[in-house]
């Protein structure tokens, strides 16, 4: 190397540490290596826009490297129907604040076709494919889509934005699919307070985004469906506390405001997980409050109509996280390597757990199943492992009218214990190889209306008399 080319290296990678300090000098080594030459791109903007402007919203990406300092906008009102696209793999690079790529349509109704107009029409299908987006600012964002309908984002790269996808406003009827988004200081992808219907996100790459992989905050949102995706590691890659998640559907910010709602989810097939274990000494968690899967509804309008589904989900501090909703079904999972918690459920009805296993596999971990404030809600049909807590691995306080049923659970520290719970039935239950010291089953005098049947237990059971205090180690979590 010589020393001109040693300066030039520096220089960028000086640079951009210095746009990010979050981003390691290791990581804009790679930036530099990636794009050698960043710091003589001449700035393509005006030369992009122009052409976005004169081929009526088509664009065709035809060089290697592109660095733009505004975001490049494409109005469908003025263009129709647009496009930017590449088979060249080329890369954009986004110098400045905003989205690289900022689309703006009119469509102000809903999903039906009575609710189109003629101009919505001819603004179909906004489309974004085979090109990658690089963020040199910290708060570059890769593509904003504001009243589109029938956007399609494929084959696309995003890294080292802040959000990468970010919907905001009103669209409908998005597709995200065989996308890379990848180490952006935000979100992955970002439905941000928008009224959106109708969005599929499948066989996409959604890693190591700080602020969370894939996130509903607010708005009204109905119809997302999350299905073959890769999606970990979306929160802080330290021992930074959060409460970020890997897939985060929230409207607790919005707690007396009806208009903000989100129901009709479903998340299937695929593998959620982070590094809370595997990345970090055994007595440090990775970003301790995280989760997988975090549901954050509120009391006045809770969030409801989820299935979860055949994920193999492991390796934050609570595994799914579900808060203020309704009618949920948590279905066919794996669970395991949680740190400390596998499931928690709090202030929800009729939700549905069943068809699982819950294994911490080679770590030693709590691996509690807890529900609290619920009502109607059933665990069933499920294998748990090994969880390693002594106030019990499974868990229902102040909960009625609930159904456990079908539970295997096999040596573990503690079997399944209630506290001021009432109208709740426990049947054909098997647990075993518990500690002598421990207990198979523990209900205090604090419950009420308790069904027992065709149950087995191998080790110690206490039913409604006085609790000796002995019993249970109030410091476990």
């Amino acid at each position: 190397m010589n020393s001109n080319t040693f300066l030039t290296i520096s220089f960028i990678v000086l640079t951009l540490a210095t746009l990010n300090p979050t981003r390691t000098q290791a990581q804009w080594q790679k930036a530099a290596e990636q794009v050698p030459d960043i710091d003589s791109l001449p700035d393509s903007t005006d030369k992009l826009q122009s052409l976005i402007d004169s081929q009526k919203g088509s664009l065709v990406l035809t060089e290697k490297f592109y660095r733009i300092n505004r975001s490049l906008t494409l109005r469908l009102g003025k263009h129709g129907a647009a496009s930017i696209t590449s088979n060249n793999s080329s890369t954009l690079i986004m110098a400045g604040p905003g989205p690289a790529i900022s689309v703006l349509g009119n469509h102000i109704g809903t999903a039906s076709p009575k609710s189109f107009s003629a101009t919505t029409w001819n603004e179909h299908m906004p489309t974004f494919s085979g090109f990658e987006i690089l963020g040199g600012h910290p708060k570059a964002d890769g593509i904003n889509l504001q009243q589109t309908v029938g956007a399609i984002l494929e084959r696309m790269s995003i890294r080292w934005c802040r959000h990468g996808i970010h919907l905001t406003t009103r669209n409908r009827n998005v597709i995200v699919a065989n996308c890379h988004l990848y180490e952006n200081s935000g979100v992955g992808l970002y439905l941000d307070d928008v009224n959106l219907h109708q969005i599929n996100v499948n066989n996409s790459h959604i890693s190591y985004n700080r602020e969370g992989g894939i996130v509903v905050r607010d708005g009204n949102v109905r119809n997302l469906q999350v299905t073959g995706c890769d999606i970990e590691g979306n929160m802080p890659d330290d021992t930074t506390e959060t409460r970020t998640a890997n897939i985060w559907i929230d409207v607790s910010g919005s707690e007396q405001d009806t208009s903000r709602s989100i129901a009709e989810i479903a998340i299937t097939g695929n593998t959620i997980q982070h590094s809370a274990n595997y990345g970090a000494k055994n007595d440090k968690t990775i970003a301790p409050g995280g989760a997988n899967i975090r549901l954050s509804g509120k009391a006045i309008y809770p969030i409801n109509s989820v299935t979860i589904s055949g994920n193999i989900l492991s390796d934050t501090s609570t595994l799914v996280d579900i808060q203020h909703s309704h009618d949920v079904t948590v279905s066919g999972n794996t669970f395991f390597a949680p740190k400390p918690n596998n499931l928690n459920v709090e202030h929800s009805q009729r939700v549905v757990v069943m068809a699982n296993t819950f294994n911490p596999r080679q770590f030693v971990r709590p691996g509690v199943i807890k529900f609290s404030n619920c009502t109607d809600c059933m665990l069933a049909n499920s294998t748990l492992f090994r969880l390693s807590t002594d106030s019990g691995g499974v868990r229902f306080s102040e909960c009625s009218g609930c159904l456990l049923t079908g539970l295997i659970i096999s040596q573990c520290q503690s079997g399944i214990h209630l506290r001021e719970t009432e109208s709740m039935t426990i049947s054909n239950c098997r647990v075993s190889g518990t500690p002598q010291t421990s207990f198979d089953l523990l209900i205090d005098q604090s419950n009420s209306n308790i069904k027992l049947h065709g149950n087995s237990f191998s080790g110690f059971t206490v039913v409604n008399p006085a609790l000796s205090e002995s019993l249970i180690d109030k410091s476990v979590p």
